[in-house]
C-alpha cells in the first residue's frame, strides 16, 4: 500500500492518508502561505501582536457566501462609520441597513446588529470580548466555523475553521465522497479539519486554508500545479478535482412574479415602505409589491404572452408555492392593495411599451423573482389618504425620489435594479 492510498485511524476516525501525510499537511500549507498567500487584507490579524476580534467577527460575517472583492468596500465603509463594536451596537438599524444594502443575505446584517449589542453586554460584564468558543457561539449568527475563525485569528487562541473553502480543499485532498450537505459528511470534515489544524499558529493555518480555497483550490479549474498539497491529493491523483465536493443535485428554483409599484405623489416622490424584520429583505426599504398569480410549467397563465417570452424558460418549470406568497405579502402591501381596489386605481407600465413590461429578474437563494415596474401617480388628497392609512397601522414609510432613496435608505439590490 502506497503512502497516497494508505489509511490512518486516529481514535474513532479513519482518515484516507498516512500519518506522515497528515502531519506534513500544515507545514506545507504554511510554507506556501508565507510566500504566496494574501497578507494585505484589511481584516487580517496574523501580523498583529494585539489582534482585534471585532474586525475578524465583522469580516467573517460579511464573507459568508460572499467574495472578498465584493466585501472590501463594504468592510471599509463599516469600519469608517462603526470603528468599534460599541459604535455598531449604538447605531440605529436604518444606518446599519443602509451600510449593508446590496451585500445580500440580509439576515446577516440583523444578526450583526443584534450580536454587537450582545458583545457590548459581555464586555461590560467581563471587561473583554468572549474568550471561549462557546462564548462566541452564543452570539447571534455565529456558528462553529465563524467562532473558530474568531478564536484563531481574532484572539490568537486555538481555533478550527471548516467553511465552504475549507470543505472544498479537504474533500479533494482526502477524496471524501459523502454529500457535504449531510451531517455524517460534516462530522467527517470537522474531524479532519481538527486533525490537521496545528495547536500553535492555528490563526495562520486558518488564513492559509482560506487562501488555498480562494486562490488555488477554486471551484472551477483549480491551479493544481501550484498547490503545495498536490503530491498526496487523492482527487488530483484520480484526475477528478472538479468532482469534489460531492453535493446532491439542486432542485430547480421556483419562480414568482410581482409588480413593483412606483407610487408617486405630486412632487414626483416615490412611496417606500420598510419591510418587517422577518422574511426577505428584513428591515430594508422596498417599493410596494403586487403579486401576480403564479405561472404553471408551460408558461401559460395570467401574464401576457409578451412578458413570458422574456422569462428564463428553465425558471418556469417550477411554479411558486402559494404559501410563499402568503408569508411574504406584508401588512403594508395588503393595506396598499386594498386601498387601490377601494379607489379603483391601477398601476400601469411606465411608457406603455413592450420593454417596460419585461420583468427584471432577481435571483435569491430559494427562488427567482421577476419584478415588473408599474407606475401610479396620485394627487395630493390620494397620497395623504394612503399615508394616513399606512401610518395608522404603524408602517414606516418614506416619500423620496430615486436618488435620495438610494442615498439615504437601505435598499435591496433588486430595488436598485428597478431604479436603474
Amino acid at each position: 500500500m502506497t503512502q497516497l492510498t494508505a489509511i490512518f485511524k486516529s481514535s474513532d476516525t479513519t482518515f484516507n492518508h498516512s500519518k506522515t501525510s497528515l502531519n506534513s499537511f500544515a507545514p506545507r500549507l504554511l510554507a506556501w502561505f508565507t510566500k504566496n498567500g494574501r497578507h494585505d487584507l484589511p481584516w487580517q490579524q496574523h501580523q498583529t501582536d494585539t489582534p482585534n476580534p471585532y474586525i475578524v467577527w465583522l469580516s467573517e460575517v460579511m464573507l459568508q457566501q460572499t467574495q472578498v472583492t465584493t466585501v472590501l468596500p463594504y468592510f471599509a465603509r463599516f469600519m469608517t462609520s462603526f470603528p468599534t463594536v460599541q459604535d455598531l451596537a449604538a447605531a440605529e438599524w436604518d444606518a446599519v441597513a443602509e451600510h449593508w444594502a446590496g451585500l445580500g443575505y440580509y439576515a446577516r446584517a440583523r444578526n450583526l446588529h443584534k450580536g454587537a449589542k450582545q458583545l457590548v453586554a459581555v464586555i461590560e460584564e467581563t471587561g473583554d470580548f468572549p474568550q471561549t468558543l462557546e462564548g462566541w457561539e452564543a452570539i447571534s449568527g455565529v456558528g462553529p466555523s465563524t467562532a473558530g475563525a474568531i478564536m484563531a485569528m481574532g484572539l490568537h487562541h486555538y481555533g478550527v475553521i471548516c467553511d465552504g473553502n475549507v470543505k472544498r480543499v479537504l474533500t479533494r485532498w482526502a477524496a471524501i465522497n459523502g454529500d457535504i450537505t449531510k451531517s455524517a459528511t460534516t462530522k467527517e470534515l470537522w474531524a479532519l479539519a481538527k486533525r490537521l489544524t496545528p495547536i500553535e499558529n492555528s490563526g495562520l493555518f486558518a488564513q492559509a486554508m482560506m487562501d488555498m480555497g480562494a486562490t488555488l483550490c477554486t471551484r472551477r479549474k483549480p491551479a493544481c500545479l501550484l498547490c503545495p498539497l498536490q503530491a498526496d491529493c487523492l482527487a488530483h491523483a484520480q484526475n477528478r478535482e472538479e468532482d469534489y465536493p460531492v453535493k446532491a443535485k439542486k432542485q430547480p428554483k421556483p419562480s414568482k412574479f410581482s409588480n413593483a409599484l412606483l407610487i408617486q405623489n405630486k412632487n414626483a416622490e416615490i412611496l417606500w415602505v420598510q419591510r418587517p424584520d422577518n422574511g426577505i429583505w428584513g428591515g430594508l426599504w422596498s417599493l410596494p409589491l403586487e403579486f401576480i398569480e403564479k405561472i404553471e410549467g408551460n408558461g401559460k397563465g395570467k401574464i401576457a404572452a409578451k412578458q413570458t417570452e422574456a422569462f428564463d424558460k428553465k425558471s418556469l418549470k417550477v411554479a411558486s408555492n402559494e404559501k410563499v406568497y402568503e408569508a411574504e405579502f406584508t401588512t403594508a402591501e395588503q393595506i396598499i392593495n386594498k386601498w387601490l381596489d377601494k379607489n379603483k386605481l391601477v398601476a400601469t407600465a411606465i411608457n406603455k411599451t413592450l420593454l417596460d413590461d419585461v420583468p427584471i429578474k432577481h435571483s435569491l437563494t430559494h427562488f427567482h423573482w421577476y419584478l415588473t415596474r408599474q407606475l401610479l401617480i396620485l394627487n395630493t388628497e390620494q397620497s395623504q389618504e394612503l399615508t394616513t392609512a399606512l401610518q395608522a397601522a404603524q408602517i414606516n414609510i418614506n416619500w423620496l425620489n430615486a436618488d435620495n432613496a438610494q442615498a439615504t435608505l437601505g435598499l435591496p439590490r433588486a430595488m436598485v435594479k428597478i431604479l436603474e
